[in-house]
């Protein structure tokens, strides 16, 4: 019987954790990020900018193989879905490999960067726990996908349309 309830409780923290976010963190929203002139931003400030449109947010890096390969999927939305705003938050370790990445794979819409990377505050706020990582929010600014990943387009094409 004790095996019984310790599986239920682990699977009920685990469900938990891994449970649909339809807001930001205080932490996350906090969180300040450097914009492409070495200025700082609170995330705040750029989701309240977005109200009234549906952003997609994508955290990546120049360095991550997946981010790499997921590039031709994001211009496909971005054709695909103009009327949807585009915010990239990089995990790079350096500015210029950050800015080198936007140019190399030609990546339109806002640029920002976590200056404390995958292990940082914004990080942690977001439960980064790989990248590339997918984050849409609609007009009101509720989070409708919160966690989805380079394997996960389908869902994200779905979440768009809707």
């Amino acid at each position: 019987m004790k095996k019984i309830v310790t599986l239920l409780v682990t699977l009920a923290i685990i469900s938990c954790s891994n449970a649909q976010k339809t807001e930001f963190s205080n932490e996350a929203l906090s969180a300040k990020l450097l914009t492409t002139d070495r200025g700082q931003i609170p995330f705040k400030t750029l989701v309240k900018k977005h109200k009234g449109k549906t952003l997609l947010i994508e955290v990546w890096a120049s360095w991550c193989g997946d981010c790499v390969k997921a590039m031709p999927k994001i211009h496909e939305l971005q054709t695909n879905n103009p009327d949807v705003d585009y915010m990239f938050i990089s995990m790079d370790k350096t500015d210029a490999q950050w800015k080198e990445g936007i140019a190399k794979y030609d990546l339109k819409g806002e640029h920002f960067m976590a200056k404390d990377q995958m292990k940082g505050v914004f990080a942690k706020a977001i439960d980064l726990d790989w990248i590339p990582r997918y984050i849409i929010v609609d007009k009101t600014g509720k989070i409708v996908l919160y966690r989805a990943i380079e394997t996960d387009f389908d869902q994200i094409n779905t979440t768009l349309k809707n």
